[in-house]
C-alpha cells in the first residue's frame, strides 16, 4: 500500500476517535476519490504515492473552487468549512514553490529548450517548456500559476 494513502488512513481513524468532524470529513472524502481512481479503467490497480499526491491536489482545488462559489453566493458558513477542509488536505502536499523558485525553474526550462532548438524559445515552444517545469514542480505548485510564469518568461 501507498505510504500516504496508508497515512491517510491512519489519520482519519485518529480524527474519528477525536471526533473532529471536519478533518474526518475531508479525509473520508479525499480516500473515496483515490479509491474511485484506483477501479477506474480495465482492471484495478494501487496508486502510488505521487498519483495520490494528484488526487489530493485535485482535491483542494475543488475544495477550494467550491468555496469561492459559496461566498459569492453569501453561504459564508459553506464556504468556511470548504476552506477548512482545504486547509486539512494541504498539509500532506509538499511544500509549495514560492515565485522565486518557480521563476528559477522556469528560467532553467527556457535555456534547456533554447539549447536543443538553437534559438530562443517564444510562444510556439511553450509546451516543450511546461513539460520540462511540469517535471521538475511535481505537485509543488499549481498549474495556472505555472502556465503563467512560462508565459510571461516567453513573452
Amino acid at each position: 500500500m501507498a505510504e500516504l494513502k496508508a497515512r491517510l488512513q491512519a489519520d482519519l481513524t485518529a480524527s474519528i476517535k477525536n471526533r473532529e468532524t471536519v478533518r474526518a470529513g475531508a479525509l473520508r472524502m479525499t480516500l473515496a476519490a483515490i479509491t474511485t481512481e484506483e477501479v477506474s479503467g480495465k482492471a484495478a490497480r494501487e496508486l502510488s504515492d505521487d498519483e495520490v499526491l494528484k488526487v489530493i491536489t485535485r482535491e483542494v482545488k475543488k475544495r477550494r473552487e467550491a468555496a469561492e462559489a459559496f461566498a459569492g453566493a453569501g453561504r459564508a458558513e459553506q464556504a468556511e468549512l470548504e476552506q477548512s477542509e482545504s486547509t486539512v488536505l494541504e498539509a500532506y502536499l509538499p511544500a509549495q514553490l514560492d515565485d522565486a523558485e518557480l521563476s528559477a525553474l522556469v528560467d532553467a526550462a527556457v535555456a534547456e529548450v533554447a539549447g536543443q532548438s538553437g534559438e530562443q524559445p517564444g510562444q510556439r515552444q511553450m509546451g516543450q517548456v511546461m513539460k520540462l517545469v511540469n517535471a521538475k514542480v511535481a505537485g509543488r505548485a499549481e498549474g495556472g500559476r505555472v502556465a503563467a510564469a512560462v508565459k510571461a518568461k516567453l513573452a
